[in-house]
């Protein structure tokens, strides 16, 4: 007769050999109460488990039997039956909070388990573990890391928008914000919040962007020029730290990948189709539940952030801004429009250097160091009456000649002696029309009158007159 097989995890193996060798006298209750970390009147209940039903004593007594805690199939099913009909796309932890909210509560990691037995989802394996050597930073707004991700976020349901985010290194606090594109706008848009919110940070940390680097040197070929949203750091005192590869930043990235999972459900569920709606869901659901669940308690109690000097004008050092040199008559040329600067006229102002401020509300002002001007946009003044068409575009059979007027001495000599009429016109003003065809442009030259005491014009004659014709 075969001996029946019992299936023992190494735990109970080992528990089974110092059992063993206290039922054969070899060693005593209170030794074997210190090896397996039990008390000894467990020990003698063990014993007389083994000694009554042999090795398979050792067992534990539920072992194949359903737990006390477990769900109700009925709650299984109606768990599953949801998952499949609204949360398809969902991983576990996500599915069990909304679940919950609809009050199907369920561990995330029993629906894990029962969406692996039913095909619904699908183990992924764990990669090494990332070791950052480089620590946070201790105080919150110490560093501040920028970044925006492109991504189809309303899932074809609307525009095209991208997420911009501001996250604190000390505690994973984040600010973010959708607009229409990655632009020196949105930045700067996004970073007046944050001021206004919190403070000025002390540092922030971005890529290599075009908006935060200019890689063109300047005139002279020495250092880059300043962007528009380097500039604004500078006037604000914030140091811009630009990273070299995105792993560097890899505070703000793992906030992408989270939001790209998790906030593309919550528009789905929220049913956002533009750009106000998606500013709604990430503020009141998205950022609310990611800076009381993701964020952490900084190393220091103190705030490195710093408060606006009263200097500071938010809304003028937060724009686009260009300079434009005034002209003798109080003018600057700007996007192909033409402003008047009006009075009093202020020392260095005509000749000098103003700077033109492109708002972020689309307002536009004009500053001479730190004293704002009056302007308005200048407009050319209509004509009343219609222009004169243009004779040189009028045909010659359409326009009649106008009756020629006889020439005195005094206008044929003042006529340029290199000029020379062209053919087919007057030849004496360029608004006079053409004559018609067959009649002479060009006056006959008339004989001079010779004066009483001209005696050298004796001998003169005109060109193409006969030799022996004389005056």
């Amino acid at each position: 007769m075969s001996e029946e097989r019992i299936a023992m995890s190494q735990r109970e193996r080992d528990r089974l050999k110092i059992m063993e060798s206290v039922l054969e006298g070899e060693r005593t209750q209170r030794e074997a109460a210190r090896l397996l970390g039990l008390c000894e009147r467990q020990v003698r209940r063990v014993q007389r488990r083994l000694e009554k039903e042999g090795p398979s004593g050792i067992l534990h007594r539920q072992r194949g039997k359903p737990s006390h805690r477990a769900k109700s199939a009925q709650l299984r099913q109606q768990v599953l039956g949801a998952y499949r009909h609204d949360y398809s796309d969902f991983g576990p932890t996500l599915a069990s909070e909304k679940l919950q909210e609809r009050g199907m509560a369920v561990a995330h990691e029993t629906l894990r388990r029962w969406l692996l037995a039913e095909g619904l989802w699908q183990r992924r394996r764990q990669r090494e573990r990332h070791r950052q050597r480089r620590q946070r930073r201790e105080c919150f707004g110490e560093l501040v890391q920028a970044d925006a991700s492109i991504h189809d976020w309303l899932e074809g349901r609307g525009e095209q928008m991208v997420l911009v985010v501001m996250i604190d290194d000390a505690s994973s606090r984040a600010t973010a914000r959708f607009y229409p594109a990655e632009t020196t706008e949105a930045y700067m848009d996004l970073l007046g919040r944050y001021q206004r919110k919190h403070g000025r940070m002390k540092a922030l940390y971005v890529d290599r962007d075009s908006i935060f680097r200019a890689e063109k040197p300047d005139f002279f070929g020495q250092r880059p020029v300043l962007t528009q949203f380097s500039r604004a750091l500078g006037e604000l005192e914030i140091e811009l730290i630009l990273a070299n590869t995105p792993q560097a930043k890899g505070r703000v990235e793992r906030f992408h990948k989270t939001a790209q999972d998790r906030l593309v459900k919550e528009l789905r569920l929220a049913k956002a189709v533009t750009l106000e709606e998606a500013n709604r869901v990430l503020e009141r659901v998205f950022l609310a539940w990611f800076n009381r669940n993701r964020s952490v308690k900084p190393v220091s109690r103190n705030d490195a952030h710093r408060p606006l000097h009263p200097s500071m004008n938010l809304a003028s050092i937060l724009s686009i801004q260009e300079k434009r040199r005034v002209s003798n008559d109080y003018t600057i040329r700007l996007d192909n429009q033409i402003y008047q600067i009006g009075k009093p006229a202020l020392p260095g102002l005509r000749r000098g250097w103003v700077i033109a401020e492109k708002r972020l509300d689309g307002s536009l002002h004009l500053r001479l160091g730190k004293q704002y001007l009056k302007f308005e946009v200048w407009q050319p003044r209509k004509s009343s009456g219609a222009l004169p068409p243009n004779p040189r575009s009028l045909a010659p059979e359409r326009t009649p000649a106008e009756p020629r007027k006889e020439q005195g001495q005094a206008a044929v000599t003042a006529r340029p002696s290199a000029v020379r009429p062209a053919p087919g016109r007057s030849g004496r003003t360029p608004a006079e029309p053409c004559p018609p065809s067959g009649v002479r442009s060009v006056l006959p030259q008339t004989k001079p009158k010779q004066r009483p005491g001209q005696a050298w014009m004796k001998n003169f004659r005109l060109p193409g007159s006969p030799p022996d014709r004389t005056f």
